[in-house]
């Protein structure tokens, strides 16, 4: 909980701060950067930066925590936090770093509020961003737990066995255990990140779902070639494409993300759009490889029959269980469509959906969006629908 001292004086800023947040974050960025330039050598995405999005996240969490703080006070943001310190362990960030975030992100509110900036203000500030931080990082320090509680140590070196083409944009990367640590089992539904060394040197992490279930000797995940492959946002998927090939060696993270198949035997809908496919082929797999009884009703978005990627994995595994179905939707289907496939975009107004399912969402922000808003229409319970976000969430979704 904030102080009472500090209470009053965040309540009074915060629409200043809120009004100023994207700018105090560029401003951050900028300044971080120009005095530690080594931090896009494996913690920093260049793409995330290029874009703009990694901005609009530190804005947003900072703005979504203090906001709770003072609405909330004594409860704890746990579907903010629980995303954020998955990401950050993913990338093996130290405690060490808040630090230096914390002398950044302090020199940029002064940057842009200026004498609004007062000591009793930054000292309230001070106050919320060490009570995220200190939160931020005992989560994480929970996480590198199985690792010695050193985030180096979630790093394991993995050689390509397989390069599979899905679609013209998508190719599978499969990888065998080469490294004779331990390697840590995946939940379905998790993502790894790969260190990718790139022409200049420097190696650009990247977040991947693992597509199949895991059997411990072997990895699947699946990378979408980005346009623009000049710019930062594609630089790793266009090395992938074209340089990798089998018999390399990758180094991989342990798997992390909090978007994970829910235990038990309810049933289970996952709504995925383009490339959000990939967590969710995941998740099915697992379920496949289990003999899963459950209920699974899978729903996909997309251009067109032949971008439907992971779609013979999808068909195959849905075929193995006993009470699963699938329907998809194609803006552009370029045949005669089956009883289970439907043109234009998602409409579950279309379907029965099983009573008391837990859903999975993911693609492009507006398609989550739309989808989810069709779901609370309809009745069902915010704190039953999850969503899994590629890159920074730019979307804190209400789980209440």
């Amino acid at each position: 909980m904030l102080s009472e001292t500090s209470a009053p004086i965040v309540k009074a800023t915060l629409p200043a701060v809120g009004e100023n947040i994207q700018t105090i974050a560029q401003r951050f960025y900028e300044h971080l950067f120009e005095a530690h330039p080594e931090l896009f050598d494996g913690v920093f995405n260049r793409g995330n930066q290029a874009d703009g999005h990694q901005q609009q996240a530190l804005a947003g969490s900072i703005a979504a925590y203090a906001s709770m703080l003072l609405d909330r006070p004594g409860e704890v943001p746990e579907a903010l936090l629980s995303r954020i310190s998955h990401k950050h362990a993913a990338l093996a960030v130290e405690p060490k770093q808040y630090k230096i975030v914390h002398e950044h992100l302090f020199w940029a509110i002064a940057d842009v509020l200026g004498d609004a900036v007062t000591p009793e203000v930054a000292a309230a500030w001070d106050e919320v961003y060490w009570l995220m931080a200190n939160t931020l990082m005992n989560l994480e320090r929970g996480l590198y737990a199985d690792f010695g509680g050193k985030p180096e140590n979630i790093w394991r070196t993995w050689r390509v066995t397989e390069k599979r083409p899905e679609t013209e944009e998508v190719v599978s990367i499969v990888v065998e255990r080469t490294d004779e640590r331990d390697v840590y089992p995946s939940l379905p539904g998790q993502y790894v990140t790969l260190q990718m060394p790139t022409k200049d040197g420097l190696h650009q992490p990247r977040q991947y779902s693992l597509t199949r279930a895991d059997d411990g000797q072997h990895r699947t995940f699946a990378v979408k070639r980005v346009d623009d492959a000049g710019r930062p946002e594609g630089e790793v998927s266009t090395l992938i494409h074209d340089s990798l090939t089998v018999g390399d060696e990758i180094i991989l993270s342990a798997p992390f993300g909090d978007v994970v198949l829910a235990e038990g035997n309810g049933p289970v809908v996952f709504a995925s759009a383009g490339i959000g496919v990939t967590p969710y082929a995941g998740m099915l797999s697992h379920l496949a490889a289990q003999g899963s009884q459950r209920e699974v009703l899978f729903l996909h978005a997309g251009t067109s029959p032949e971008s439907f990627a992971l779609r013979g994995q999808v068909t195959e595994d849905l075929e193995s269980l006993p009470n699963a179905r699938l329907h998809v939707w194609y803006e552009k289907p370029d045949s005669a469509l089956a009883d289970n496939e439907h043109e234009g975009f998602m409409d579950l107004s279309v379907l029965e959906l099983p009573e008391d399912a837990t859903y999975y969402l993911c693609g492009p922000l507006p398609f989550m969006q739309a989808v989810r808003s069709q779901l609370i229409s309809r009745g069902t319970p915010a704190r039953k629908i999850q969503y899994e976000v590629f890159g920074p969430d730019l979307w804190q979704a209400d789980t209440e």
